[in-house]
């Protein structure tokens, strides 16, 4: 099964419409969570308290990590964000605070590593932007090391289109020539 985290949160995203590309391959065979759509708990000490004592007592079909036992279960995953403040959407930081669960996704080794434990072997990000994206680590950087370190996905790619807001640009000739990166046959 691949999964498919949509950070987009504009009708016309052109984020989405790259990952649209991506994903037509899949013909309907992927599971969406659509993060603006979902109320994200607040990560406070009482939530954070509820969470350790879930995980104490080894509760993990507790609905509270639903969402963390879908993305570890996935054999590949897809995240379609849009770079925004040097990252993404808070939404998808709220998601990895709600998949990124101990006994789950990920567990720590004898001497204090994590070590993954989701069956995913390649995840896909996938983002644009108006102007450059600098640095990268903030946004696909930060994904691509919680996925490779915490979640043991050993194969993580990038897939952009950027300068989209810059005047005189060719927005369709960019994301055209991005387009033909992901899927060279069928995708306008």
């Amino acid at each position: 099964m691949t999964l498919f985290i949509n950070a987009c949160v504009n009708d016309n995203s052109r984020t989405r419409r790259l990952a649209e590309c991506l994903l037509s391959k899949l013909n309907g065979n992927y599971e969406e969570v659509i993060l603006h759509e979902i109320t994200f708990p607040v990560a406070d000490q009482a939530f954070l308290k509820k969470r350790d004592s879930l995980i104490a007592a080894k509760d993990y079909d507790n609905p509270m990590f639903k969402l963390a036992r879908q993305y570890a279960k996935a054999d590949e995953i897809i995240i379609a964000a849009p770079y925004w403040d040097l990252s993404f959407p808070a939404s998808l930081k709220q998601y990895i605070e709600q998949i990124n669960v101990l006994g789950i996704t990920f567990v720590y080794t004898p001497e204090g590593a994590p070590k993954g434990l989701c069956k995913a072997k390649h995840l896909t990000y996938i983002t644009t932007s108006g102007g450059p994206v600098a640095p990268e680590e903030y946004g696909y950087g930060y994904i691509k090391e919680i996925a490779k370190s915490y979640h043991g996905i050993p194969e993580v790619r990038l897939i952009k289109a950027t300068g989209l807001d810059i005047i005189g640009a060719d927005v369709e000739s960019i994301l055209q020539k991005t387009i033909k990166t992901i899927y060279p046959s069928t995708c306008r």
